[in-house]
């Protein structure tokens, strides 16, 4: 039999994302994005071990990425979040 694995409820709270080169207006989506794709990374894989407790993490840097001006920013976004997502597995 299986062991099932208990629901975990995770809680991910960005207090600040700077990007450049962006047009303000496209703040809003790009945060959205930022959070679809996140959720979605969590749940397809699952949190990192390290999250097994309470986790403060001050400041990550998920580094640098081109984006064509014609990607969008829903995809500006999801490129955000896999940098992100980068970050804390490593």
């Amino acid at each position: 039999m299986k062991a099932r694995r208990e629901p975990r409820t995770v809680e991910l709270h960005v207090e600040e994302l700077v990007l450049h080169g962006f047009a303000p207006g496209d703040r809003d989506a790009v945060a959205a994005a930022v959070e679809r794709e996140l959720t979605r990374l969590l749940a397809r894989d699952g949190p990192p071990a390290a999250w097994g407790q309470d986790l403060a993490v001050e400041r990550l840097d998920a580094g640098s990425f081109r984006h064509a001006p014609e990607g969008g920013p829903r995809r500006a976004g999801a490129e955000v979040a896999r940098a992100v997502w980068k970050g804390v597995r490593a």
